[in-house]
């Protein structure tokens, strides 16, 4: 199953990004053999948006879950509806994050974590 992490960096190793909507980099991996790719975020600067945005580039690329810190109420609508299961709290390296998701310690998040513009600079 292709999982989709929020990432500070382009692979395995990184951290998982406390943001969904600005992250640097998605990492999309696929949980049975640990293939992925790294997709950098273009709305990473968005001025607005970047939520939307970033949930559509997401379900365009096949993410059935999405791994990551918080994600606000635009990309939480977003995501839901593309059908796709949203687990925030996580931390760790995306190589962490996939191990806990494989072990099934996290639990789908039922709303959004974080206010609109949540990491905005």
């Amino acid at each position: 199953m292709k999982i989709c992490v929020t990432s500070t960096g382009n692979n395995l190793d990184a951290s998982v990004d406390p943001r969904f909507g600005r992250c640097p980099y998605f990492i999309i991996v696929n949980t049975d053999n640990l293939e992925f790719e790294a997709v950098e975020n273009p709305s990473a600067n968005a001025g607005g948006g970047a939520g939307i945005q970033s949930g559509q580039l997401v379900a365009g690329k096949g993410a059935k879950i999405v791994l990551t810190g918080n994600v606000g109420p635009n990309a939480f609508q977003t995501l839901q509806a593309a059908g796709i299961s949203i687990i925030t709290g996580v931390s760790g390296t995306i190589k962490e994050a996939i191990e806990r998701y494989n072990k099934g310690e996290f639990k789908s998040t039922q709303g959004p974590s974080v206010d609109s513009h949540f990491g905005v600079k």
